[in-house]
């Protein structure tokens, strides 16, 4: 079966980007001039979905009214003459969106699970919008070729250092069966780094099969008294078959502050209208802190 449809949980508080997020969604702060959530969406569908849930919650509202129509700003765009701007605006409307909100801040498990009549019995992407992927071929699409071969539940992953498997749901490999393509023994939901099966992390994006929502139904709350999606994966893994499949392009996090501010600068320096007033200001920068900072002469001793 073809997979259609995709689900961007986006009920989370935000806590990491406060007072900002107090009275804003989190995933509608911009990286330069475009929200978080766009990005997912816009890979949704480069990647051929055809219809997208947003799970949201309280004080998530931007979202809905960031892909509407905007009549006013429409009209006014078209009479100053504006095409490339009303173009921008125009792109975030056309889409088959839906919404429904999770009340209750359970977990990410709880959140995929308010999705369950949307998706029916047909496989899905669940994309989390802290990780932005870059490649040739959008993560989501690459999991869905994959489910072509296999016809079965596949997570991206990808390398992280060890001593940071205790932010991340990890898997426990067993048989590359092609390359890139891992069987998964089990999954463990943010270990200690010492005791990680392998540096393999989940990075937010997962194709499920609609068995999920059973396991879902009948999940116990996990780490942080939440129901954990990993958790779920790890028992759906117990029936039938879950592939991993790990990532070999761009992951940039924007789930926390100085992540944030790293993708900001990064995608600054590729957008066409700040590009180079960017790179001038920061080899700027880097010269005035060099002059402040000089550096520390090694001591007579250590030269010898």
């Amino acid at each position: 079966m073809k997979v259609r449809k995709a689900v961007i949980p986006a009920a989370g508080l935000g806590t990491r980007f406060l007072p900002a997020t107090k009275a804003m969604a989190k995933e509608m702060l911009p990286i330069v001039d475009k929200p978080t959530i766009q990005f997912i969406v816009e890979e949704a569908l480069k990647s051929g979905i055809e219809d997208i849930l947003i799970v949201t919650g309280k004080a998530k509202r931007p979202i809905e009214d960031h892909f509407d129509a905007n009549l006013e700003l429409e009209t006014n765009l078209k009479e100053k003459g504006k095409a490339d701007l009303l173009k921008l605006v125009e792109e975030t409307t056309d889409i088959n969106l839906h919404f429904v909100r999770q009340k209750h801040p359970l977990g990410l498990g709880h959140a995929v699970l308010q999705a369950k009549a949307f998706v029916g019995r047909e496989p899905f992407v669940v994309m989390l919008g802290d990780d932005l992927m870059d490649d040739e071929i959008p993560l989501t699409k690459q999991l869905m070729n994959d489910y072509e071969k296999t016809h079965a539940s596949t997570i991206a992953v990808m390398e992280v250092p060890q001593e940071e498997t205790s932010k991340y749901g990890i898997i426990n490999p067993g048989e590359e069966v092609s390359e890139g393509l891992f069987n998964v023994k089990n999954f463990v939901e943010k270990p200690k780094a010492e005791e990680a099966p392998s540096n393999l992390a989940i990075i937010g994006r997962y194709l499920l099969t609609p068995e999920i929502f059973s396991v879902l139904e009948e999940q116990t709350p996990g780490a942080g008294g939440e129901i954990q999606l990993t958790d779920a994966i790890d028992t759906l893994n117990k029936t039938q078959r879950v592939f991993a499949h790990e990532f070999k392009g761009t992951r940039y996090d924007v789930g926390d502050k100085f992540g944030f501010m790293k993708t900001s600068i990064e995608y600054g320096l590729k957008h066409p209208e700040v590009k180079q007033d960017l790179t001038n200001y920061i080899i700027q920068l880097g010269k005035e802190l060099a002059d402040k900072n000089p550096p520390i002469e090694p001591l007579k001793d250590e030269v010898e």
